[in-house]
């Protein structure tokens, strides 16, 4: 029978033989110093190789030729939770002050409580008083009263100096007023007369 299979050969099944120089060194010494003629032929060629990876982004160290390795502790390249990342992003790009003032509205329920925003809510925050528009009269007077107290529990949840002072308002009938300016004069009458 004529078999079309190549044979067998003796150096197929044998290990290849180490280059010349590198006989007679242990296993893990051998592979070391073969990594390292590798590193050395591709410096050679300009390739630049190091002795592992290095996280994207780091530099080598100021002056030093070294590079900087993560340790097995916490590192600020390690992940972060999102309101850390977005407190340290705020605070460098200064935006602390604006965060403060949308946290009085956003959390408005958690820092007067729940039967204080069930009654009344924040309407605006200009040059640090807040206006707080209560659903009637007597509200507006019990909030009056107890107008320290509700600084005081403001001032806690988003820091001193946000607010200064609450201007407290009761519910507010119709008005023909449209905006921030007003002409005086006795208005439209056309219409009535």
């Amino acid at each position: 029978m004529n078999d079309d299979r190549p044979e067998h050969s003796e150096s197929a099944t044998q290990p290849a033989e180490p280059p010349a120089g590198l006989t007679g060194l242990p296993g893990m010494d051998l592979v070391r110093r073969t990594l390292d003629e590798a590193r050395g032929a591709a410096r050679l060629r300009g390739i630049d190789v190091g002795r592992g990876r290095i996280s994207p982004g780091i530099r080598r160290g100021a002056g030093t030729g070294r590079r900087r390795w993560s340790g097995p502790g916490p590192d600020a390249r390690d992940p972060q939770l999102l309101g850390a990342a977005t407190g340290d992003l705020a605070r460098n790009r200064g935006w602390s002050g604006r965060v403060a003032e949308g946290t009085v509205f956003g959390r408005w329920r958690a820092v007067v409580g729940d039967q204080i925003a069930a009654h009344a809510r924040p309407t605006s925050l200009r040059e640090g008083v807040l206006t707080v528009s209560a659903e009637s009269t007597a509200w507006a007077t019990q909030l009056r009263m107890v107008q320290a107290q509700l600084l005081a529990k403001i001032a806690a949840a988003v820091g001193d100096g946000v607010v200064r002072s609450v201007k407290i308002v009761g519910p507010a009938g119709p008005t023909w007023r449209k905006g921030p300016y007003r002409v005086p004069g006795r208005g439209p009458r056309d219409t009535y007369g």
